[in-house]
């Protein structure tokens, strides 16, 4: 008797047991962090070229598609390859990988002292208040130079002459630490040369920019937009000298302002509203979201260019590809060593997470590390450009994440050019470019003792 109601109660006691394990299971109590099937901590040169884990065979085959789209260069029409012409009439690079080589960050200098295809100059001009001003302020955030457009552009098909060229030179700055230490900082003179469509407007303003890494670019969309907007602190309510701003922007996609995300001052709702800006700046490749050459009134040769078989050079199937491609390829992620969280720690203690927020929770239930807020802060008037896009003012960008960054030397055999135009050749460099609303932290970072410096330093460079 005994021995049977032994056993019942083993039964019974399984029962609960199983019963509560489906209950957790059901609820989410006990649910797999999947983090792993898009982050890895494997630092090497080929990570960012790898998919993420899971993808079934048509998302794998779209993967692929749009990998060769991303990587295989474009050539001038008419010709043979008509799944792959179009490039130009103006472009900078015939291939994307020309800029983010190995889906990494730009470099600054190429070969033989040359500028690198990863710099940019972005051009505009300011606003007279006119209607026509008014409307391009609404749907295109900024006013292009009307001679040039948008962006110069330093190739150009046969017959057609590029616009001009980028030239750069530096001054030397000498920055002083309490502690005696000396930092020589690069002032960049950027200028423009062999402009081959006449001067630029008078009130003219040239952004340089240089392109960034493309890790973690699909796990922005994961983040909650409310979670990004919490950190808004337009009025600086805090009191903690921050006052972090979201930029809405106009969408060619929606036909409505969104919350912008991507670029350096946020000027972009979509990844694939990103793509299609990148392939008709950079290499002048229409789509539905951009129909149009990027050639100016006053370019009569681009105009006259010879065209693609179709109006659209890339349409919303490769687009689509392109934009799922650079939406699944694999993250970087540090390991959590002890090292990481004494950085960490450094990092938090002088104030820079204000801004270069270490972590948001997933749509999906994991952390992602982006250090970023995706907000426009004031960074002063040493870092200022003076290009507005939409709500971003002359002096202002969007935080830029630190993701990524340890594979630039495996990718690229060199230590990444930081900030916006690659001035900073090193991380301490960069942080000593903070003005603005970073000031304060650039003041507690060069009041640390070097030891510590060191040590932030060396977190920085395995974000």
């Amino acid at each position: 008797m005994l021995k049977k109601q032994k056993s019942n109660f083993l039964f019974v006691k399984k029962t609960i047991l199983l019963k509560s394990l489906v209950a957790i299971f059901a609820t989410g109590l006990f649910a797999v962090n999947d983090d792993s099937k898009f982050l890895s901590n494997n630092k090497n040169s080929s990570l960012l070229l790898k998919p993420i884990d899971g993808l079934n065979d048509k998302e794998y085959d779209e993967f692929i598609l749009g990998r060769s789209f991303f990587s295989i260069p474009w050539v001038e029409a008419p010709s043979v390859t008509t799944a792959r012409d179009g490039l130009g009439p103006l472009f900078n690079a015939n291939t994307c990988v020309n800029c983010h080589p190995k889906n990494g960050r730009g470099t600054l200098i190429a070969e033989q002292n040359m500028t690198s295809r990863s710099l940019v100059a972005r051009l505009s001009i300011k606003s007279d208040n006119s209607f026509e001003h008014q409307e391009l302020l609404k749907y295109k955030g900024f006013v292009p130079e009307p001679n040039y457009g948008n962006q110069l552009s330093i190739n150009g098909i046969f017959g057609v002459d590029f616009e001009g060229k980028i030239k750069i030179d530096f001054d030397e700055i000498e920055v002083n630490f309490p502690d005696g230490e000396k930092q020589v900082l690069l002032k960049p003179k950027y200028n423009l040369e062999n402009l081959n469509y006449g001067n630029l407007h008078k009130d003219a303003n040239i952004s340089y920019r240089i392109a960034p890494t493309l890790n973690g670019m699909g796990l922005i969309n994961l983040i909650s937009h409310e979670d990004i907007l919490a950190n808004v602190d337009e009025n600086d309510s805090n009191n903690d000298g921050i006052s972090g701003r979201a930029n809405f922007v106009y969408s060619n996609i929606t036909k409505k302002t969104e919350l912008g995300l991507y670029t350096w001052k946020a000027s972009v709702a979509f990844l694939k509203e990103q793509v299609a800006g990148a392939a008709v700046n950079d290499m002048g490749l229409t789509t539905t979201i951009f129909p149009d050459d990027n050639c100016t009134k006053f370019q009569k040769e681009c105009n006259d260019a010879p065209k693609a078989r179709d109006k659209i050079d890339l349409p919303d199937d490769r687009l689509e590809a392109v934009t799922s491609y650079l939406k699944n390829i694999k993250a970087y992620s540090p390991k959590k060593t002890k090292e990481y969280e004494e950085g960490l720690a450094l990092f938090e203690a002088i104030s820079c997470s204000k801004c270069h927020i270490s972590s948001f929770d997933t749509k999906n239930g994991f952390k992602v590390s982006p250090f970023s807020d995706f907000l426009l802060h004031d960074m002063g008037e040493d870092l200022a450009d003076g290009r507005v896009e939409f709500m971003a003012s002359g002096s202002e960008w969007r935080t830029a994440p630190l993701w990524g960054l340890a594979l630039h030397e495996k990718i690229n055999k060199e230590k990444p050019r930081l900030l916006h135009d690659g001035r900073a050749r090193s991380f301490q460099e960069a942080i000593l470019w903070h003005g603005g609303e970073a000031k304060s932290s650039k003041e507690n970072y060069m009041n640390l003792p070097k030891e510590q410096r060191e040590k932030l330093i060396k977190f920085l460079e395995e974000l």
